[in-house]
């Protein structure tokens, strides 16, 4: 099995590298979507329980609960969209060999305006709560993730060279798996 995680602040542009991947034949599981099932079991937002699962269970849980999923896929190629802390990249590259990270970059500015047209549950108009997320984000260690991943791409021009470059970018980083 080759797998990658992906990482990038919220809408830096994860959703659409795993299009992309889904489309080259990827299996994709979504961190988040572990986070959002979470919160609709105990009615809380996904922020707040992001935090919760992290305080109550430790570092690790995002990803453990990633485990049975990926286990559960006997072949193939896995992304894991949505690594937030280096203890996840940890985890995985330690049960993994040859697991690889793809960072995505965009700026506050960029990413804050596709927040506001994507219009997610979690998503928000208001700037203050979008920046209160990036701190929240940033304090599971995503800036440590960014910063140490094995590839990155920035996503600032047009969408369809974002494209381009992402799917090249997927190639060889699976040919490096």
């Amino acid at each position: 099995m080759r797998i990658i995680g992906l990482a990038g602040m919220p809408g830096s542009g994860k959703g659409v590298v795993s299009s992309i991947a889904e489309k080259m034949g990827y299996h994709i599981i979504r961190m988040g979507d572990i986070i959002r099932e979470e919160a609709e079991k105990i009615g809380k937002d996904p922020g707040e329980t992001a935090v919760q699962l992290r305080k109550e269970h430790g570092e690790y849980i995002i990803a453990e609960k990633c485990i049975p999923k990926i286990e559960s896929i006997k072949r193939g190629k896995i992304l894991i969209e949505g690594i937030r802390s280096p203890y996840e990249v940890e985890m995985f590259k330690k049960r993994y060999k040859g697991f690889k990270v793809i960072s995505i970059f965009s700026t506050r500015r960029t990413r804050f305006k596709r927040l506001q047209r994507r219009g997610r549950r979690d998503d928000t108009k208001d700037y203050k709560k979008f920046m209160e997320r990036d701190q929240r984000e940033l304090g599971f260690g995503l800036g440590d993730v960014i910063a140490t991943s094995d590839y990155i791409i920035i996503n600032e021009g047009p969408l369809q060279r974002f494209k381009e470059n992402a799917k090249k970018l997927l190639k060889k980083a699976t040919m490096n798996c």
